[in-house]
């Protein structure tokens, strides 16, 4: 029996027929060497003339929110130049564009508004959320209770004065509808 699968030796197998791999002389391998360093020396050359310059990454932070991004120094040039000499990080510009549509084109007003809530939210928001939470309820109240003046008022149709532009009016409830819909329902029965 033969160990670990090995073949028996066939008798016609020929020494003959085994090649021996051919030595390279020495002159070979030079040449090879030689190449190669060629070819190595001739491809740096072209691939430092293909390359751009390198610029480098910075971390910058955001002189809104604080949060830190990898940019490049024409990158953060840019932003300084946009928004008065504070980086602002992209998200926060979105924040600004938005802000400078609702307040009518001052870009440093909208700068300062988003600065500002930027900052009462990093101070309330991040530390005490219930705190910042309730503190958001409050002004949502207190702006619905300023628009809800005109309103706190019944404007009937009869008071014209009372009736300003814009505002829905109702001339009479729509309980009596729905209770004489019922009585009739039950009359029916």
């Amino acid at each position: 029996m033969v160990p670990h699968g090995d073949s028996l030796p066939r008798a016609d197998f020929c020494k003959s027929n085994i090649s021996k791999p051919l030595k390279l002389s020495s002159e070979h391998l030079q040449r090879t060497i030689s190449d190669i360093s060629f070819e190595l020396t001739t491809k740096e050359v072209i691939d430092d003339l293909k390359l751009a310059p390198i610029s480098e990454v910075e971390d910058a932070k955001c002189e809104c929110c604080g949060m830190c991004e990898e940019c490049t120094q024409e990158y953060i040039n840019i932003m300084r130049d946009k928004f008065f000499g504070k980086f602002v990080c992209g998200l926060c510009s979105k924040a600004v564009k938005e802000e400078l549509e609702k307040n009518g084109g001052n870009k440093e007003d909208a700068l300062s508004a988003h600065i500002s809530a930027c900052v009462s939210f990093n101070k309330y928001g991040r530390a005490f959320p219930v705190l910042f939470q309730a503190q958001a309820m409050k002004e949502m109240l207190k702006k619905s209770t300023e628009d809800c003046r005109i309103r706190a008022k019944s404007i009937s149709p009869r008071d014209k004065e009372g009736l300003k532009k814009g505002l829905i009016s109702r001339s009479s409830s729509c309980i009596s509808a729905f209770t004489k819909e019922l009585n009739d329902i039950k009359i029916a029965n």
